[in-house]
């Protein structure tokens, strides 16, 4: 019993919450259900005025007042008519403009979230609750609820003209209610249900697409295709049953309905019809009793149906919620504070960290200094925490214990905007978009203008391949970049980088996927950016290290050396030394 109280609570809550993206419409939707009340009116009055043709004009030869009547009821056709047309428009249009705000909010919120959410959360269901999770609000949103008020004022106008008719005819039409009452009220416990099922299915079905077709080469290459077939059958086989669930119950309810509106009919029939024949009821009354019971069962079927949306749509909005009340771990400070005069000088002060709670530290006590246009690089292991140490450099984690500061100010005072915009990044894994190879570099940024980037990537050699391309900046990528090699995409995120004209720059294994001479190329050009920056180089390959200032060996989560290429060579039973001989170890004994 709880239990139902608890879902009726949520499921007000949520409406509510919905009702947000509706209320700069809230004229509109008033407008909407004026007008879904007066075509209510205009379509149960009409069974009135056949009745009343019957009884006063029919039955009396009186063909003037007939036409009277005739001429009333065109008008009732005509007027609901109209009225129904300016309100569908209506309801659509505030409806999908409550969707165009409810989009961008999802949108915005997903980008505001940090890393860590991103690890716990496939894409693939992130892109449901952005496309076919907000699409299953559309009939909520657009119609649905000014269509159930209109349900219901329908029901209530057909209840006032029975009864005003005849009162003993109209209770026993209701007294197959109970029947109506009790298989609606199963219906809505069972398809909730169900429907919540189908949306978590649909969202695997999402994310599994997503990740196959991004690994679509990988699958291909080790023959795993009749495999991957088979996992999707199960995933589909899952929605597909879950779906059906849905249509079990639908299929039972609806002929419970149809039924249970036959029977209504039948009874006035036997009732009325015996009524009639000891002169107790009108033939119009009865005739119009007909036609009531014909309508008053047809927006209970509408409201059945808007039931069935409303489901969906509640189903979706739990999940659509679920991501805008995701907290934020990455929480920026009230009183920011700006770095006047940036240098680009970083220092670790004693930092610890770990991803979640009950692992082990990533990170342990890390201490070091950055001084302006110095150049770090970090090496070690894989696990080490080599990227652990830019990630919360940015602030895509926040850290559990000591300080990171830049010039003199603690991240954490910052906002995230403006310690960012002190940053050029490179990853390993370079991001590229569909559109232009200029927009891919400005990202839209209206300061940054074509001579810029054109500077920018003549400084890293990227220019001479660029102007090759069909229109040149222009060219239009795919996605991810895919006409490209792996170096003309890792040289557009250079140019990217550069053209922000950071004061710090971060190159996080940038050079680890191209080959041998496009690594000279982006080494050089990574040569040329860092000039004048401070910069950290987080480096798997020690050949694009050996210029750099100081060098940081990572083990386990510590800082075990410190010092450049040549101090750190020469350093017995070093970790450095052992990773430069496992490297260069063909080169080593080549030279013996």
């Amino acid at each position: 019993m709880s239990k139902s109280k608890n879902s009726e609570a949520v499921d007000t809550t949520l409406i509510r919450r919905l009702y947000f993206f509706l209320k700069p419409y809230k004229w509109f939707i008033l407008l909407a259900i004026v007008l879904t009340l007066s075509a209510s009116y205009l379509g149960t009055i009409r069974p009135k005025l056949t009745q009343i043709a019957v009884d006063e004009y029919i039955a009396t030869d009186d063909f003037e007042g007939l036409w009277w009547i005739i001429t009333l009821l065109a008008g009732a056709l005509l007027g609901e008519f109209i009225l129904l047309v300016f309100n569908t428009y209506i309801t659509r249009w505030f409806g999908q403009n409550a969707l165009f705000s409810l989009r961008n909010t999802v949108f915005k919120k997903i980008q505001t979230l940090n890393v860590q959410f991103f690890d716990k959360n496939p894409i693939g269901k992130l892109i449901t609750r952005t496309t076919s999770d907000i699409e299953a609000l559309s009939e909520l949103l657009s119609d649905g609820v000014v269509a159930i008020i209109g349900d219901m004022f329908r029901i209530i106008f057909i209840l006032y003209f029975m009864f005003s008719m005849n009162w003993e005819l109209s209770l026993v039409t209701l007294t197959v209610l109970p029947i109506l009452f009790y298989a609606t009220f199963w219906f809505k416990a069972k398809v909730r249900v169900t429907f919540l099922e189908v949306r978590d299915k649909i969202a695997q079905l999402n994310s599994f697409v997503q990740e196959h077709i991004n690994g679509i080469d990988v699958v291909q290459l080790f023959n795993r295709e009749k495999k991957q077939r088979e996992k999707f059958e199960k995933i589909n086989a899952g929605h597909r049953d879950a779906y059906i669930d849905t249509i079990f119950y639908f299929a039972i309810f609806w002929p419970i309905v149809e039924i249970t509106a036959s029977l209504a009919m039948a009874l006035i029939v036997w009732y009325g019809g015996a009524r009639a024949l000891m002169d107790g009821v009108t033939f119009g009354v009865l005739l119009a009793f007909i036609q009531y019971a014909r309508q008053f069962f047809r927006p209970i079927q509408g409201l059945s149906e808007k039931f069935n949306t409303l489901q969906s749509a509640l189903a979706s909005s739990e999940r659509i919620f679920g991501v805008l009340d995701t907290e934020t771990q990455v929480v920026e400070t009230e009183n920011p504070k700006t770095i006047k005069d940036p240098k680009g000088k970083i220092e670790f002060q004693n930092v610890w960290f770990k991803y979640n709670e009950g692992e082990d530290h990533v990170l342990k006590d890390i201490s070091f200094t950055a001084e302006p246009g110095e150049d770090i690089a970090i090496v070690g292991a894989t696990g080490a925490g080599k990227t652990t140490i830019i990630n919360l450099l940015l602030r895509f984690y926040d850290i559990e214990k000591g300080s990171i500061k830049i010039d003199g100010v603690d991240i954490r005072d910052l906002t995230l905007n403006d310690l960012r915009s002190h940053f050029g990044l490179v990853l390993q894994d370079n991001a590229l978009f569909s559109g232009t190879i200029l927009d891919n570099i400005t990202l839209g940024h209206p300061n940054i203008t074509r001579e810029q980037v054109i500077n920018a990537a003549h400084k890293v050699e990227a220019h001479r391949f660029i102007e090759k391309l069909p229109n040149s900046y222009d060219y239009v990528l795919k996605e991810r970049g895919a006409s490209l090699s792996m170096g003309q995409r890792q040289l557009i995120c250079f140019v990217r980088a550069l053209v922000y004209n950071p004061e710090i720059l971060v190159l996080d294994e940038a050079t680890s996927s191209v080959d041998s001479e496009t690594e000279a190329l982006v080494t050089e050009s990574s040569r040329l950016m860092m000039q004048g920056r401070t910069s950290i180089v987080v480096a798997h390959r020690l050949s694009t290290i050996q210029h750099v200032d100081k060098i940081l060996v990572m083990h386990k989560g510590v800082i075990r050396e410190i010092g450049s290429h040549q101090e750190l060579i020469q350093k017995e039973d070093g970790i450095y030394k052992k990773l430069y001989e496992l490297q260069y170890k063909d080169q080593l004994v080549a030279g013996e």
